[in-house]
């Protein structure tokens, strides 16, 4: 057997840079904030969760906020927060998004407050979070901002019939503000995981035939890591990505390339 060969790496330097992460208290959201805390960014965690004690004592470059985004006014007081203490915001990642399990079924038996809710959250928060930033940044004529978007933006199954809806106009809505704030410094993206190893799918994997068979499913082999995802949002939020803005990142071990009328991949023994 041949010795195993070497991989590139990238390393990225964010130094300075005032990045806000919806969500981002776990699974990718979270692995997108510590990637940007890695990289020397000062992070502020937008999110329903409170953080633990050990969390908020652990790292003073990232700052811990209360938000709904479902809320205009949480919305609001998190940019504020950042503006007054910070003068800029350089990256919006909007991530925090929900699929409760009351969600998976057909739409004629989703329960009106729960779809109203996922588009609450899933929908209007990525678009109040861009409405906050947009202005400074375009006083700044320069940031960048990702809608954490999904595989099933681009091709969906039974009974998710709200979440993958909501998730393609995810994609949409970067490539619209992409176009519409390009000559102002300001690059817009989305990123579209596979399946990714984050509490949110943990709680369904047993409906979708257990890790092994669900990570059969992408031609890789596996499903992913959320810090997978976090290496593709820094890249895409770094000068190295600079002609970059208004299109999607399939992150998702090359599902979306793989038809579902093609001769699956055997079981690993």
């Amino acid at each position: 057997m041949s010795a195993k060969r070497p991989s590139g790496n990238v390393t990225f330097d964010n130094r300075d840079r005032i990045v806000i992460v919806t969500g981002g208290s776990m699974g990718i959201g979270k692995a997108i904030a510590d990637a940007f805390v890695q990289s020397n960014a000062h992070v502020y965690v937008a999110d329903v969760k409170s953080p633990s004690n050990e969390e908020l004592s652990d790292n003073p470059d990232v700052t811990y906020m209360h938000c709904d985004t479902a809320s205009a006014a949480d919305c609001k007081a998190v940019v504020k927060k950042v503006i007054d203490e910070q003068g800029a915001v350089d990256v919006l990642v909007n991530n925090a998004a929900i699929q409760p399990p009351a969600s998976y079924h057909p739409i004629d038996r989703v329960p009106p407050e729960v779809w109203q809710r996922m588009i609450d959250v899933n929908l209007c928060g990525y678009m109040r979070m861009a409405a906050e930033v947009l202005p400074y940044m375009q006083q700044q004529q320069a940031g960048v901002i990702i809608n954490l978007a999904s595989g099933q933006a681009h091709r969906t199954a039974r009974e998710v019939g709200v979440y993958g809806p909501i998730k393609s106009a995810n994609v949409m809505q970067a490539r619209q503000w992409g176009i519409e704030y390009a000559r102002d410094g300001i690059r817009v993206l989305s990123v579209s995981p596979g399946a990714i190893n984050t509490p949110m799918i943990q709680a369904s994997v047993a409906e979708q035939g257990g890790v092994a068979a669900l990570g059969n499913r992408h031609p890789i082999g596996r499903i992913g890591e959320p810090c997978e995802v976090a290496s593709a949002v820094l890249w895409l939020t770094s000068d190295a990505a600079s002609f970059v803005t208004a299109t999607d990142l399939e992150v998702d071990g090359g599902l979306g390339a793989f038809g579902s009328f093609a001769e699956p991949y055997p079981m690993p023994r």
